[in-house]
């Protein structure tokens, strides 16, 4: 709070009757009450001033009354020209503005987001898997190929392999093996017919390394009279008939294995 303005005249009354006393008591107060200190420049202010302050406390307060500390003390006298322009801070603290709050510090920006991971690479097609080895079996029959009970090869028996095996060999794109099994029919011994088929194939894996066939791609394999034609019934009791009955059986097989074969 901050004592009303009064009239000149009464307020010059009284300072002439207090100025003297307050002066002298201002340094200590009975009631204990120590007021604040005020000052204000003596060029341009709005309250009466003592004549023995000093710069910093040279505003004229009023006296504390009926011993309570802080009833009625502490307040500054305004003069008559007084305007709320000149209040200060010590006095009139209400009327003076407020500093203006400090500005808030900036925000902080936003760390930055992390770069998004790179995408894993996509997994490297897998290799076509390799063909699967592919056989193509031929099989000759041994009249065109040899006389009865012979392992000569015949030239229809040559016109056969070209036709039936040589021309096929291309259509391999990577030959693996080529397997020639020779078989007879029954007539005969098992020794005796062993050999015979065993000369047959040896006759036509010879026609073959003479067509450009890799010697060590060919393999040869005699299995005589043990594996029969499947359904091939032969009860004749005229020999003539009986090999012309059993002829399916003498045969030669020829087994041709590649990579793959082109279509």
């Amino acid at each position: 709070m901050t004592r009303r303005p009064m009239p000149g005249l009464v307020v010059g009354a009284l300072l002439a009757a207090f100025a003297g006393s307050v002066a002298a008591q201002q340094p200590v107060y009975t009631t204990g009450y120590v007021p604040g200190v005020a000052g204000c420049d003596v060029k341009n202010c709005g309250y009466w001033l003592t004549t023995s302050g000093p710069a910093d406390n040279n505003v004229l307060k009023s006296a504390t009354y009926n011993g309570a500390k802080g009833l009625a003390g502490n307040l500054c006298w305004r003069t008559g020209y007084w305007a709320p322009s000149m209040a200060t801070a010590q006095c009139d603290p209400d009327l003076v503005p407020k500093p203006a709050p400090a500005p808030a510090p900036a925000p902080k920006p936003a760390p930055a987001p992390a770069p998004a991971p790179a995408p894993a690479p996509a997994p490297a097609p897998k290799p076509a898997p390799a063909p699967a080895p592919m056989v193509q079996k031929i099989t000759l029959a041994s009249k065109a190929l040899f006389d009865f009970d012979k392992a000569v090869l015949r030239p229809e028996g040559r016109a056969a392999i070209d036709s039936d095996i040589i021309a096929k060999l291309p259509m391999v794109q990577k030959l693996e093996l080529v397997l020639v099994t020779g078989h007879t029919d029954r007539i005969g011994s098992q020794q005796y017919n062993q050999k015979l088929s065993e000369r047959r194939a040896d006759a036509v894996r010879d026609y073959l390394v003479s067509k450009g066939v890799p010697r060590d791609k060919i393999e040869t394999l005699g299995m005589g009279k043990t594996q029969p034609v499947p359904g091939v019934v032969c009860n004749q009791k005229n020999m003539k008939e009986l090999i012309a009955c059993l002829q399916p059986n003498r045969r030669v097989e020829v087994e041709v294995k590649g990579e793959a074969i082109k279509k």
